[in-house]
């Protein structure tokens, strides 16, 4: 290597190092220092010392350098270039004017919607699932991963064991209604992170995939991205390790890359799969909302279809907008209910983000983070791209000259930014359902829970609970069952509506025409009452519910329930989110529930 050392005659204590340094190695240093990086050497000492450690700072440069689309210097100049931009507080919509996107607004249990549900349970044989759940609890002020949670405490099971059990469900009523004789397996893939990916194989493994067949479950891990020290996009050292860099998480629009790089796309599109549904890690509600969403994208043949809930203007969701510039490009995409305002101030609309008076919601509708992708268009884009999303900065600056960060930033990218690349040709848009029936997603913790403003949802477990009760009451009463009004109760310091505790496998009732099938206008439910259906042919007929009933039925039984059944069932009992006594997943509700009295049908 003689006398080939100039590069490094800049950075003597690089210099005096290189021996140690593979060839590969030699070329990510040099990057390194070409794009600004020398800092990062600048306390190296010798050659004899620390020499492992220094070995494990280049297996981390080159790791970081593969996992991002573009290598380590992209990373580096879109940095630097983002940063200069939030100096100058550029605004990312300069020239672009909102208006409302097109897309679908479905009312829950009418025609269209059943022949939509269909239609998308037909649809679903050719679908793949994508979950992003890279994040720990903590927020929520639970320290296990998110999908080990339980959806609702009456069955306790978990937010991974309910979206399993949805997809097969699906996957055999999809069968069923092609009259396929051989049952397609729809692929599920999961997006973890360091944080979640060895809980995430140990919940699979001990729970047997919660009757998934391993080979259908894919697990894709992202890697961290390098943290920024400074404006100059410098990179920033671990504060306790010399030798290392500090690296966060870059958020879930890395799912794109790691599906652009895994080659699983072009395998699905060969088996025949149509379409990508991408969804988070705990919204109990999502797969009564699935069903009919997947039809609207198979009957309007949209490439992207967003699910979205009525949004109030200046609620702290993001609004679905098409947006168009100056120069004629356009796009349909989320913008988050921050820039909304603003951008709508800005652009002729001097009240900004308010409520249409007809409706009582905004005119953007909200959007939930569920997307629906058509494979074909959606492997083209990425052909492109190789996955890369927008990426933003925000960076958390000491003083008003924006000179110095109060700690290292990182950039970003979200996955909801994939249509921001899109042609003006492609057919992007949303579909509109009811909050009750979709969103109810899990995480604030108590105390930030409590602190909402009245009337603005709590999204904690609390609420996420009650949200699943109030959803399965509202369907079984559009199906003519008798339900009672729910009752008020404050759980953790928020007010919400207790209805009966009703839950039902997926495999019971899938879409509202199940339902319908399956229960008649003779029955009524009391408030205090609990409700478990576990079983596939189980019908009520005329069964009055005052107390607790739990079903569980064999696939080749048939149930017929009818009469009276009054018991003193099961209470839900206030307890205090500080009280050690009990665990993190029960703490977090507020209450636990006092099983009494129960009568179970086997």
């Amino acid at each position: 290597m003689a006398g080939d050392e100039g590069w490094a005659s800049s950075c003597p204590a690089l210099l005096e190092n290189l021996s140690l340094l593979s060839p590969q190695q030699i070329e990510l240093a040099k990057m390194l220092l070409k794009e600004g990086q020398k800092h990062l050497f600048d306390d190296w000492s010798g050659a004899d010392v620390d020499v492992e450690k220094k070995k494990a700072f280049f297996y981390q440069v080159a790791l970081l350098d593969s996992s991002y689309p573009g290598g380590l210097a992209s990373y580096i100049q879109n940095a630097k270039k983002l940063l200069a931009d939030s100096k100058a507080g550029k605004n990312p919509f300069d020239g672009f004017t909102p208006s409302v996107p097109s897309g679908e607004v479905l009312t829950f249990g009418d025609e269209n919607f059943m022949k939509l549900e269909e239609a998308g349970v037909k649809e679903a044989r050719h679908a793949i699932f994508v979950l992003v759940a890279g994040g720990l609890g903590e927020r929520l002020g639970y320290k296990g991963i998110k999908l080990a949670l339980p959806v609702e405490t009456t069955t306790g099971k978990c937010f991974l064991q309910h979206y399993i059990e949805s997809i097969l469900a699906l996957q055999e009523a999809s069968a069923k209604l092609a009259q396929d004789e051989l049952l397609a397996k729809i692929p599920l893939v999961i997006m973890t992170s360091d944080d979640t990916h060895a809980r995430t194989i140990e919940l699979l493994d001990s729970n047997s995939y919660f009757g998934m067949e391993s080979s259908q479950v894919k697990l894709l891990k992202q890697e961290k991205v390098a943290c920024l020290s400074d404006n100059d996009a410098r990179l920033a050292l671990d504060p306790n390790d010399k030798y290392k860099i500090q690296t966060k998480p870059h958020g879930h629009g890395d799912v794109h890359a790691l599906l652009y790089s895994s080659g699983l796309l072009e395998q699905w599109k060969e088996a025949g799969r149509r379409w990508v549904l991408f969804f988070q890690d705990t919204n109990g509600l999502l797969f009564k909302a699935i069903p009919a969403s997947l039809g609207v994208s198979a009957t309007k043949g949209y490439n992207v279809n967003s699910l979205a809930v009525p949004r109030k203007a200046k609620e702290a969701i993001g609004g679905i907008t098409k947006l168009t510039h100056a120069d004629g490009r356009t796009m349909v995409i989320n913008v988050e209910y921050n820039q909304l305002d603003p951008l709508l101030r800005a652009t002729g609309h001097p009240d900004g983000d308010v409520n249409d008076p007809e409706t009582g919601f905004s005119p953007c509708p909200g959007n939930i983070n569920q997307l629906i992708l058509e494979l074909g268009p959606y492997i083209e884009e990425l052909k492109k791209t190789g996955g890369a999303i927008a990426e933003f900065v925000n960076p958390k600056y000491t003083d008003s000259t924006k000179t110095a960060f109060k700690s290292s930033t990182r950039l970003e990218c979200m996955m909801q930014d994939y249509p921001k690349t899109l042609p003006p040709s492609s057919k992007v848009g949303f579909t509109v359902m009811d909050t009750w029936l979709a969103y109810a997603p899990v995480k604030n913790n108590p105390e930030d829970a409590a602190k909402v403003p009245k009337g603005n949802p709590y999204h904690s477990a609390t609420s996420g609970e009650m949200a699943i009760y109030r959803a399965n009451s509202l369907i079984l009463r559009k199906a003519g069952v008798t339900i009672a009004e729910p009752v008020k109760d404050v759980f953790n310091g928020q007010e919400v509506e207790v209805w009966p505790r009703v839950t039902w496998s997926p495999k019971w009732a899938l879409i509202f025409k199940d339902v319908k099938e399956k229960v008649n206008n003779k029955c009524s439910i009391t408030e205090k009452s609990t409700l478990v259906v576990n079983g596939r042919h189980v019908a009520l007929n005329g069964l009055n519910l005052d107390g607790t009933l739990n079903i569980n039925a064999v696939d080749g039984a048939e149930v017929k329930l009818s009469g009276v059944v009054l018991n003193k069932g099961w209470s839900l009992e206030h307890i205090d989110y500080k009280d050690n006594s009990f665990p993190e997943e029960i703490r977090i509700r507020g209450f636990k529930i006092e099983k009494v009295e129960r009568f179970e049908v086997n």
